[in-house]
């Protein structure tokens, strides 16, 4: 008996077993007989790579409604006095963390972006810092900053020139103008590269989808006024995964949330007019929503910062709310808002020239 086994292998395998087998009888008659079989398995493997979308500026962690940050701020940024030297700024506003934990500050009256290092004592100016100007190498007021890190690039609300600026982050010399014609105060860009930018002076929020210069208004747009589908004097603007917009709606002491494609939107901040219990607001800045819809709120003019858990009719203090002077527990103006993927919550100071770090003090899983 002989057996031969032939294994073809793409992503098919084939095996084939040939058998001859020869007997003998009494009467001397050779009888010969021979039988193949042939056996074919395919086999198929499938790999899914899950992709979690964390919105600019939100926490990669849940955070619970009950979470605490330390009290005492760490000093990440300026606190040096007002001033033009590398370990200062001038009247900050916007700001974004990267994953490495370097703050990028909109350093409003340097003209420039400005990054710190983690543990850096001082920074590195980024954009700007040629002086006030419309200049493709100069900024002018600058309120607000991004990363896009698919094209490594920043991108600035240039407020004074009244335009939207891509600068490059490795050796960028100059920007590059993307929209025009805009009274940009907060921005921030969604998962497809949407760039989402707040109009203080047309009472709107407008999406530039990549290769648009135009927009589409996707919060307000009604006119100066306090109905659901109005905003007065928006600043900053926050987009979640479900592509909701939130903004903070200044002239209203509120935020407001409009779902995609939504005519009108809800109050999920603030909204009893202007006050410091705390039902109400005071000139909200910087807004943020965590995944589980909490809202957080710079509540400038009351010097804190406030959590609205998600359908809440009131919010709560989590860090600040201490007086306005320059101690650690103290916020003075707080204006752009941003966690790092951490959970630990980042403020810029207007008031104070600087940007606090607050640590997250419970350990989320």
């Amino acid at each position: 008996t002989t057996s031969t086994t032939v294994t073809t292998s793409t992503s098919t395998t084939t095996v084939t077993t040939t058998t001859t087998s020869t007997s003998t009888t009494t009467v001397a008659t050779t009888t010969t007989s021979t039988s193949t079989s042939t056996s074919t398995s395919t086999s198929t493997s499938t790999t899914t790579v899950t992709t979690t979308i964390i919105p600019l500026r939100a926490p990669a962690i849940e955070i619970p409604p009950n979470a605490k940050w330390q009290q005492n701020g760490v000093t990440v940024a300026g606190g040096n006095g007002s001033g033009s030297g590398f370990n200062q700024l001038i009247q900050p506003l916007g700001l974004y963390v990267d994953d490495a934990q370097t703050v990028y500050v909109a350093d409003r009256n340097n003209h420039r972006i400005v990054g710190w290092k983690w543990n850096a004592t001082s920074g590195e100016v980024v954009a700007g810092g040629n002086g006030e100007g419309n200049g493709t190498h100069q900024l002018f007021n600058p309120f607000d900053v991004i990363v896009d890190k698919e094209r490594d690039s920043f991108i600035i609300c240039d407020w004074r020139n009244r335009r939207v600026v891509r600068w490059l982050r490795r050796n960028g010399i100059h920007g590059e103008t993307t929209i025009s014609n805009i009274d940009c105060f907060g921005l921030t860009m969604d998962d497809i590269g949407s760039v989402y930018v707040a109009d203080m002076k047309k009472y709107e929020v407008r999406r530039f989808q990549r290769g648009d210069s135009q927009g589409t208004v996707v919060a307000g747009g009604n006119g100066d006024g306090n109905h659901d589908d109005q905003l007065s004097s928006p600043q900053y603007v926050f987009v979640d995964r479900d592509y909701s917009v939130y903004v903070s709606d200044f002239g209203n002491h509120r935020v407001m949330k409009w779902v995609e494609d939504a005519k009108e939107g809800v109050v999920v901040a603030g909204g009893q007019g202007q006050g410091n219990n705390f039902t109400q607001l005071s000139n909200p800045q910087g807004v943020v929503v965590d995944k589980m819809g909490t809202v957080y709120v710079a509540d400038a003019e009351n010097y804190r910062i406030m959590r609205w858990v998600k359908e809440a009719t009131e919010g709560n203090v989590i860090v600040g709310g201490n007086g306005r002077a320059e101690l650690l527990n103290e916020l003075n103006y707080p204006f752009g808002l941003s966690f790092d993927l951490y959970g630990n919550l980042y403020v810029v100071e207007w008031g104070n020239n600087r940007v606090q770090k607050f640590n997250i003090e419970q350990t989320i899983k």
